[in-house]
């Protein structure tokens, strides 16, 4: 590995960026001061205005020889709000421990700040005679991911930038590295429901219309719904009522409203679009309203040539073969896989999106190796 890039310096640097969602600046000038020199071409964008600001998005690429193939790193600078009860400041990147037992500390050292730091200095050692290299990276990841990766798929599309294979950074291992990554992920949709009434006084409710029995009615049929049983990579796909609200503070009201929310986590077995028409459908019968918003479809990359480029770097770097899985939430990989195929692959994920969120300073030392190995397999096909 290079000397000059050590994954552990580099994510001490990104860490030191303060970067809470959407993420702009700094941060993104650590990484174009890092990539630069590699000979990246950079290109930066604020796109949108998130619900706290615009959104700053960096795509760099390092063209090979023509006709090379053409492998993409991808991932995201934001954090979640570091939150209060850490034992060292959450972006002053400190090591604690013994060699070989050594950890760094920081918000964003697991999701994914480590792993972007692992990218870079994996690149370092490839020679641009391999072929086509790119970073696709977001600052609106851990936000609405409305003007984040999506708005960077479409400025690739024009260019006709598109990669061959893309790895995401996200953390993905379990207990420990290398022992899992992704294939797929669920889909997800979100469907506020809303039952409209009249109001009026308790003791008088022929002068009213109670809209609770209708939407407590709803959510009994909606919550017996067994929407499949899975499939051979998907578990079953879960739907949550996760909200329910009247705002009635009086005690002798009739309210003249009440909602719902739900949240939908489904398989390859469904579409967003579908799940939504077919409760919209049930909601109908009960009197209600619905209004859904669908963040995600599933996805499944098959298991093939590009799983077994990144298991065969995982067990020549760990010794483990990693399980292909599908679980867990959402990524940036449900925009990527329509450019090409995509696989999820990066550090263990105990302590992300909490205090003293941490990373193994040996874990970074070995994920750039096994980065390194990733991309050098996948351009030379």
């Amino acid at each position: 590995m290079s000397a000059l890039l050590d994954p552990v310096a580099l994510a001490e640097r990104l860490i030191a960026a303060p970067s809470v969602t959407p993420a702009t600046g700094l941060v993104f000038d650590e990484l174009e001061g890092m990539l630069r020199p590699l000979g990246f071409a950079v290109e930066r964008k604020l796109d949108g205005a998130a619900p706290d600001g615009p959104v700053e998005n960096l795509f760099a690429i390092r063209h090979g020889p023509p006709g090379s193939r053409h492998f993409a790193f991808a991932g995201h600078l934001d954090v979640v709000p570091p939150g209060d009860g850490w034992t060292s400041a959450p972006f002053a990147a400190e090591r604690r421990g013994e060699p070989g037992g050594e950890m760094l500390y920081g918000r964003g050292a697991v999701d994914m700040k480590g792993a972007i730091a692992a990218m870079v200095a994996a690149v370092a050692d490839i020679p641009a005679e391999a072929g086509t290299l790119s970073f696709i990276i977001t600052g609106d990841e851990e936000g609405p991911a409305i003007h984040g990766t999506r708005a960077l798929i479409d400025r690739m599309r024009a260019a006709g930038t598109i990669p061959d294979l893309c790895l995401v950074g996200e953390p993905t291992s379990v207990h420990r590295l290398g022992d899992v990554m992704k294939i797929g992920r669920r889909g997800s949709v979100n469907i506020w429901l809303e039952v409209a009434g009249r109001e009026g006084h308790v003791a008088y409710p022929h002068l009213a219309d109670n809209p609770l029995p209708r939407l407590v009615a709803l959510l009994a049929e909606l919550d017996a719904l067994v929407l499949d049983e899975g499939t051979d990579w998907f578990q079953p796909s879960n739907l949550e009522i996760t909200d329910i609200s009247v705002g009635n503070p009086a005690t002798n009201v009739i309210p003249p409203i009440a909602t719902a929310r739900l949240s939908i986590r489904f398989n390859d077995l469904h579409t967003g679009a579908a799940l939504a028409e077919r409760i919209g459908a049930i909601a109908e019968r009960h009197g209600a309203t619905i209004l859904p918003i669908i963040s995600g479809e599933a996805f499944l990359t098959e298991p093939g040539a590009f799983s077994h480029i990144v298991a065969a770097a995982v067990e020549a770097e760990t010794g483990l073969v990693p399980e292909a899985s599908t679980t867990g939430g959402t990524s940036d990989a449900r925009f990527l896989k329509a450019l090409c195929p995509v696989i999820e692959f990066g550090l263990t994920n105990a302590t992300m999106h909490k205090r003293d969120e941490a990373v193994a300073v040996d874990d970074l030392r070995v994920l750039a190796a096994i980065y390194r190995r990733i991309a050098t397999a996948a351009m030379a096909g």
